[in-house]
């Protein structure tokens, strides 16, 4: 069924012109952006091999990095909730608001509280749940889900945004981009100061300090934290890093492969509760380390590098299955190349298993990829588990065999003639291949006895007296 809706939904939106332009013009301008980042950088490729090498160092002894991020973690005064699957993170949300009586809570961009649907969790309580980032606030509003994991409003251009605003708070529809952030700014101050908790993602945990390091572009990570007497982490268990000296070389590859800049604007280090001898900050901080179907992957040694993605967003950026189908048509938290490397694990192969084929293979992700992530690989592989699971359809099955048949010996290739083979293959012009493109005519004779042909006419040539 979810194959079927991917084939569907991605026939539908491959063609939507207005689709393509808009996403063609804002991965142009992130493309410039990153072009200018990269320049930055003296050996960019070594800094790659350095982040990926203490990503693979970490999984390696990831259980030691947990263990000891939580013990740090709680030494500064947080407490620390382990959650296995999205089921025991909510139930944890749901203790906590209600401990703290909240009907108002504030929440920073974050890709894990999409995967566990925070905002669905606190309404079902009673409690309002406001996005702040500016992206994510106005997907919100529309009522969708992010776009892309950096960029969740992509898909609109800001002609889209401001027709939004006007139906849903009565803005000008002459709304200019900066008219409108002015309006959600006033707006979000008073959601800030009345907030009753702030609830964070984390981009790094740092196991040496038990810190939490959020980055962001817009400062409401920080107002989010500011002003709530509660602050809840919702943190992936993937996203330690052994110590704090080395966010010098991660927040630097972020900022260039995510947005193209030298350094995020907020680069914010948590380390626990507002102290007695400070003035500022929380009075009480839980952080909800997340599994949710990360040790499945961890446990696949073809698929577990896939968990040193810092989620920057490149792959996405860099996919043309991505830019052709849009990030909606995964139906996933997680989309374009990671996500279809993730998804199969983290909600099952039955259901998700066609995401790692829809990949064209051209590397391109694995080229732009800041930690080195062979995601070529592991969609390989994840297509084989697929096969091996019996997930494709039976009509693939006897095609690739037959197509086996034929192709692995060149006498039985060159056996059929160019004609049939067109005869054969004329129904995928209106069916798979088609019916907006045509497949490509087979030559009537082969490439083997077109060569041979021209060896021969070549081999008289030279035998002719001069």
């Amino acid at each position: 069924m979810k194959a079927r809706e991917f084939k569907t939904a991605s026939e539908q939106i491959a063609f939507d012109v207005n689709h393509r332009k808009t996403i063609d013009f804002n991965i142009g301008r992130y493309d410039k952006a990153v072009g200018a980042g990269m320049t930055r950088y003296k050996n960019v490729e070594l800094a790659k091999d350095r982040a990926a090498a203490i990503k693979r160092e970490v999984l390696n002894n990831w259980e030691k990095y947990l263990i000891e991020f939580e013990a740090n973690c709680l030494a500064n005064g947080a407490e620390v909730l382990w959650a296995k699957d999205d089921t025991e993170a909510t139930q944890h949300i749901i203790s906590i608001l209600k401990e703290n009586k909240a009907t108002l809570l504030v929440k920073s961009k974050s890709m894990t509280t999409e995967e566990i649907e925070l905002n669905h969790t606190a309404e079902s309580v009673g409690c309002e749940s406001i996005e702040t980032d500016l992206g994510e606030f106005i997907v919100q509003v529309a009522g969708e889900k992010p776009y892309h994991i950096v960029t969740p409003v992509m898909h609109k251009s800001k002609e889209d945004i401001a027709v939004l605003f006007h139906e849903k708070f009565g803005t000008p529809l002459n709304s200019t981009p900066e008219e409108l952030t002015e309006y959600v700014r006033v707006l979000l101050r008073k959601k800030y100061t009345t907030a009753d908790i702030g609830v964070t993602g984390a981009n790094f945990l740092i196991a040496d300090i038990g810190g939490i390091s959020v980055t962001e572009n817009e400062g409401n990570g920080l107002m989010t934290t500011a002003f709530p007497k509660v602050h809840i982490v919702i943190a992936g268990i993937e996203k330690i890093i052994p110590k704090m000296s080395q966010l010098g070389l991660f927040y630097p590859l972020l900022a260039a492969h995510g947005t193209g800049q030298q350094l995020t604007a907020y680069n914010t280090i948590f380390t626990g509760p507002r102290k007695s001898n400070e003035t500022d900050g929380p009075e009480k901080m839980y952080v909800i380390l997340l599994d949710n179907g990360r040790t499945t992957v961890y446990e696949d040694v073809e698929a577990y590098e896939s968990l040193a993605c810092i989620r920057c967003g490149a792959c996405l950026n860099a996919c043309p299955v991505y830019k052709t189908i849009g990030g909606y048509t995964y139906d996933t938290t997680y989309n374009g190349p990671i996500g279809s490397v993730l998804t199969p694990f983290l909600k099952g192969f039955k259901d998700f298993s066609h995401l790692s084929f829809a990949s064209t293979l051209c590397g391109k992700c694995v080229e732009v990829c800041p930690v080195k992530i062979p995601l070529t690989d592991i969609l390989l592989t994840n297509r084989r588990k697929s096969v091996e699971q019996g997930l494709r359809p039976a009509a693939e099955k006897m095609m690739m065999k037959g197509f086996s048949l034929v192709s692995s010996n060149r006498k039985t290739m060159d056996m059929v003639p160019g004609s049939i083979k067109n005869f054969v293959t004329l129904p995928l012009n209106f069916s798979g291949w088609g019916p907006k493109r045509s497949m490509p005519a087979f030559a009537g004779k082969s490439f083997s006895a077109q060569m041979k042909e021209l060896k021969k006419r070549k081999n008289n040539s030279d035998n002719q007296p001069d």
